[in-house]
Order: C-alpha cells, then structure tokens, then sequence
C-alpha cells in the first residue's frame, strides 16, 4: 500500500508538471489524438502531451518496457488512470493497435514482429484498422472468403473487407484471411499484417445515420504480404482472432468513459434545460432516471474494477468481456438517450442557427451509439457467449 501511495505522488507530480492545461478540458473530436502518418494536430499540445506521455511509456503502461511500454503493474495503472481523471487529462492517444493488436501481438506475435510494431503503436507512429467482418461474414466471422494464398517467401491475397473502422485513415490493417479453403470454416483462417500503402489496398467510406463515415469498406486485390507477416500458426488464425475479440469487447464497453462529449454531467445538463427546483433537477421523472443511470454506471464501473484487480496481472479478459461489452454497450445507448431527453426539442436539431455546437454534437452522438450494440459483435452474440461460456448452459 505505501508503495502504491508512493508512485500515486510521483504520477500526480509528473502530470501536473508534463500534461498542459489544454489538456485537461473537454476533449473535442478534432482534436481526439490517433496518431499516424497523416496524423494531424490542431492543437499543437496534443502532439506535446502524446510525446511526452510515450517517453515514458504512459500510452500504454502496462505494456513491457522493451517495448515502448511503461512497465507499471495493474495496481499501479489503475492509480496512474486515477489520477489522471483526477486531473481530467485527456488520453494521450486512442489507438486499436493500443486495445486490440497490441495485447495479441504480445501473446502471440515473434519476437521480431514485437519489436518491429509495438514500440510504433506505443508512440502513435502508426495507426491500425481490422480487418474482420466482409459483406457475407459479419455475425459468421468464420464465414469470410478473403483468401490468402501462401507462395514462397509471401501470401497473395484478395478479398472485399467491410465496416473497417477508419481504414482511410489507417497505415496498417490487421486481418483475417482464409488460408486453407478445404478445411472447416473456423480451421483454415490465418491472422496477417498489412500494409495499407500497397497500390492494392484500397478504401470506400461509408456514411453512416449521424452524417459521419467512421466506417469503411476496404478492397484488397492481389496484395503480396511476407509469409514473416503471419502471426502465430498458419491456419490457427481463429484463436487469435477470438482472443482479440475479447480485447475489443473490453473497449467498445468502456465507450461511454471515452465519449462524454462537451464535458456536462447529465445533472448539469439537466439543470440547464428542464430547469432546478431546490437545488435539484426540477422534472421529478428525468431526476429520478439520471439518478438510476448514475446507480448503473457506477456499479459498472466497480464491476469492471473488481475483474481487473482478481484478474491475474496480463491475464486476457476471457468470456467476462462479453458480459462487459453487452452492458457497457447498452449503458451508453441509454446515456445518450438521456441527453437527448434533457435537451428536449434542441436535440433535433441537424444543422443551422437555433442550435448550439455540442447539440448538433449530441444528437449525432446518439445516432452513432446506434451502432454499439452491433459493432465487436451484436447484443445477441454476446448473451450466447455468456449463456455457453459464463453460466455453462447447454446448447
């Protein structure tokens, strides 16, 4: 405990000294920090704090030094992530190599693909799409047809990828390929790296209800990958594809921690358009359902908490992380929802004057949460995971 309260002041001291007062506000979606090649910064503190948070290894702090990592213990993230809410700093770079690729490449990856790739990751060097889902395989991952064809010292591969989170935007895509057509579906898959900025790589946005394109369909025609670009076994792809699923699941159900958008509790929010009565919310029904999502997210949170600390250190988040994603998921869905309650008729506002920015960012938010409950794998796929993996039911 005195060793935890210890590293507690050093990481209050380090970012009182290292994060800028920029920083510590709202974050707006301009200036979310992905890194890249192309990466852009509007704020040029936003690139400050990423590199300064990166030299020593606080993007991703649990992850082993040698790799561009911060070395930390669970406990001792757990408090670094305590203190930066504390001083609400923003995260320093969001990135799927960080919560997806990452933790996979490191229980699965070579030594050489290690060094090759996370020390990028870790300093926002490159950024990471997945390719996973195609137009016939969304919910029946294993169904996918993007085939990859091992000739000599390389794959060749073609396929139609879809729904890939900012491909247009990403250097690199991790994907799943099928390597083995005679085999049974889930036996044949390979999980390859691959570089975007071959000519045969190419992006479609999409456009998605709330006016944004977050999704992509990506092309992939006669792409030559190194054989050296497989991760773990040839045709034991599945594996590691269920493994980093769990990873993402994980994510998706912390969203609503990430995606709080102008800052404004729903109690202030509340206050703002229903009016306050007492020092409370004065509508009695929209007090009583803020209340409830508090209660809720609360809870959550120390559920979420409590797994992490049983969990042994750099354990996988196992079949639990469907149970996270399907609640956390829903959890955000409702909060949005409540936004646009407290908001009332300035919610439906699309464009033009009469409405405030974070209004139009607010509805917009709500129609994306849409999607929460499909992407990482619908609402139903996770209750058969924690009906079959959790409490054991029978087929």
């Amino acid at each position: 405990m005195q060793e935890l309260e210890a590293f507690r002041a050093q990481a209050r001291a380090w970012l009182e000294a290292n994060c800028p007062p920029s920083m510590r506000t709202p974050i707006t979606e301009e200036e979310t920090v992905w890194g890249g090649k192309r990466a852009t910064y509007p704020n040029p503190e936003s690139k400050l704090w990423l590199d300064r948070a990166a030299s020593i290894g606080w993007t991703v702090p649990t992850w082993p030094k040698q790799y561009g990592g911060g070395g930390l213990s669970g406990a001792e993230a757990r408090v670094l992530d305590e203190e930066m809410r504390r001083l609400e700093c923003r995260p320093p770079l969001l990135s799927f190599g960080i919560w997806m690729l990452g933790p996979v490449l490191l229980e699965y990856g070579t030594e050489a693909q290690k060094q090759e790739h996370l020390p990028k990751i870790a300093r926002g060097e490159i950024r990471w799409c997945q390719g996973y889902s195609e137009p016939e395989a969304g919910s029946d991952l294993a169904g996918l047809k993007t085939r990859a064809v091992l000739q000599g010292d390389h794959f060749l591969v073609n396929g139609h990828k879809v729904w890939t989170s900012y491909a247009n935007y990403a250097d690199w895509i991790f994907c799943l390929v099928r390597t083995d057509p005679t085999a049974k579906k889930h036996e044949g898959i390979s999980f390859i790296l691959i570089d975007m900025a071959d000519p045969g790589v190419r992006t479609q946005p999409i456009r998605l209800i709330s006016g944004a394109s977050p999704f992509c369909e990506t092309l992939i025609e006669n792409v030559q990958v190194p054989a050296n670009h497989l991760v773990g076994k040839l045709n034991d792809g599945w594996t590691i594809a269920k493994r980093l699923l769990e990873h993402e699941r994980r994510m998706i159900a912390g969203t609503g921690e990430r995606n709080r958008g102008d800052g404004r509790s729903l109690d202030e929010l509340a206050k703002i358009y229903a009016g306050e009565r007492d020092g409370r919310i004065a509508d009695p029904s929209l007090r009583d359902r803020i209340a409830q999502q508090a209660i809720d997210t609360r809870a959550f949170g120390l559920t979420v908490r409590r797994a992490a600390e049983e969990a042994k250190s750099g354990a996988a988040p196992g079949p639990a992380s469907a149970m996270f994603k399907l609640y956390g998921t829903e959890l955000n869905k409702r909060r949005l929802e409540l936004v646009l309650a407290c908001e009332g008729t300035q919610a439906l506002g699309w464009e033009g004057e009469g409405f405030a920015p974070e209004e139009l960012l607010a509805t917009r938010q709500w129609l994306r949460s849409k999607a929460n409950s499909i992407e990482g794998g619908t609402s139903e796929v996770q209750l058969n995971i924690i009906a079959k993996r959790v409490l054991g039911l029978p087929d």
